[in-house]
């Protein structure tokens, strides 16, 4: 049985806490939060204890911690995890700052402690298939990636303004995601992207519309688009192009029947929210967290694939600004 301690109550914490609860050989300890309301009500709904940080850090009946804080309290609670010996399943970014994040990194592997970069959509049942199939070879050689990421509306500008921006923040996924099904590290990157949804989101300084073209040394492509609106629901898809054939994973409907009429056919309305269209996606990547801490094997994403995914971030940013391709 792993000893589970949660740092942070908001939403992605409340989501993690229900998985565990559903995880056998896990049981979640001890929950901290900067609200103490927040604390409280989490530990009253799943029997666990309210500690502060520190305490959950160094607490010597923990064995594992999910960092599911800002991500500006990240760094200082990844190095205070690692030198407590702790294994750390954190939610991106690492940081805002690849930098910053590498030196995680470097803490990390000197404590070798394990360390899961919570990639949620790698565990996605389709998109993991799609994955097991491409590796199989059933499409041949790959050669293009297209990966679609479209939220059904923005968030607030007050959380723009602190989320690092748009490629950092969401497309971020999409990037890990490329680096996935492509097999290949990309070696040339193109970014491009307006503010097209909400001009508010353009004076904070960010962008709403984007799309990024990555290249690998051996020429296989990807393309990722980003839109903060999607008026007919959570759009995610992928589709993976091959020499011998295609791979497609298709968004998730709220249910599979069809009608059909005068009009041909209609289909119910995507999936709304990300953490309806992801739920199985983030009790399977608990569960492989917490089937690596039982077997003391290195979780997958780890802390490499976190600062890798936040690079390619940070070089899209460099690119919208420049107008230029960076080479990476």
């Amino acid at each position: 049985m792993i000893s589970i301690g949660l740092l942070g109550c908001g939403r992605i914490g409340q989501v993690h806490a229900r998985s565990l609860a559903r995880i056998a050989s896990a049981n979640l300890v001890a929950v901290a939060d900067f609200v103490p309301a927040a604390a409280e009500e989490l530990a009253g709904q799943y029997g666990a204890d309210v500690r502060s940080a520190e305490d959950i850090i160094a607490a010597s009946d923990i064995d594992a911690v999910i960092v599911a804080t800002p991500t500006t309290l990240h760094y200082d609670q990844i190095h205070a995890l690692a030198k407590a010996g702790k294994a750390i399943f954190c939610e991106k970014p690492i940081d805002l700052s690849s930098e910053r994040a590498a030196e995680c990194k470097t803490a990390v592997e000197g404590a070798g402690v394990g360390f899961f970069t919570a990639f949620n959509r790698r565990f996605d049942p389709n998109f993991s298939h799609l994955k097991t199939q491409l590796d199989a070879g059933v499409i041949g050689a790959t050669e293009m990636v297209v990966i679609t990421s479209r939220d059904p509306s923005p968030p607030p500008v007050s959380y723009i303004k602190q989320s690092g921006g748009l490629f950092r923040d969401m497309m971020i996924h999409d990037l890990d995601m490329a680096r996935f099904l492509l097999g290949e590290e990309p070696v040339e990157l193109f970014a491009t992207g307006s503010c097209l949804v909400d001009p508010e989101i353009g004076e904070a300084g960010d962008i709403d519309t984007a799309a990024v073209t990555l290249k690998t040394a051996s020429g296989k492509i990807a393309l990722i688009n980003n839109s903060r609106r999607a008026t007919y629901g959570y759009d995610q898809r992928i589709e993976v192009h091959g020499s011998d054939g295609m791979l497609r994973a298709a968004n998730k409907l709220e249910h599979l029947v069809e009608q059909a009429g005068g009009n041909g056919f209609t289909t119910a309305p995507n999936k709304h929210f990300f953490l309806e269209r992801y739920e199985a996606a983030y009790i399977a990547e608990m569960e492989a967290f917490i089937a690596a801490v039982n077997a003391g094997t290195s979780p997958t994403p780890g802390i490499a694939d976190g600062v890798a995914a936040q690079r390619l971030a940070d070089a899209a940013a460099k690119s919208l600004e420049t107008g230029q391709p960076v080479q990476l």
